[in-house]
């Protein structure tokens, strides 16, 4: 068996911080995504052959599926980092996103 090889190189870490307004009386996360240029440069990579991906030529997901990659710390991200869990919002065959989705706002 092959050993597992990580399409990231060089350092990520994915974390989320909590955030608090001075007082306590909001409370809001943060997705923080911090790279040495190589590990960006290779997260992006990653991210654009996911767009890239054609779903509906994937003979092992069915229709209606999402392809979707987990990075794990201390495999693709730091050892610290949280695990991350990067996919298509658009079905296989139908295109449709899922029902918790709503789009921003300012979407045309």
């Amino acid at each position: 068996m092959k050993p597992y090889q990580s399409e990231i190189t060089g350092h990520l870490d994915l974390f989320v911080g909590n955030d608090e307004e001075e007082g306590g009386t909001e409370s809001w996360q943060t997705i923080l995504i911090h790279g040495d240029s190589e590990g960006l440069r290779s997260f992006a990579r990653f991210l654009l052959r996911l767009a890239d991906l054609q779903q509906d030529e994937l003979p092992d997901l069915p229709v209606g599926a999402r392809e979707h990659v987990s990075l794990r710390p201390d495999l693709d991200l730091s050892t610290n980092s949280a695990e991350v869990v990067v996919g298509r919002l658009d079905a296989k065959g139908t295109g449709a996103f899922y029902d918790r989705y709503v789009a921003r706002s300012s979407y045309k």
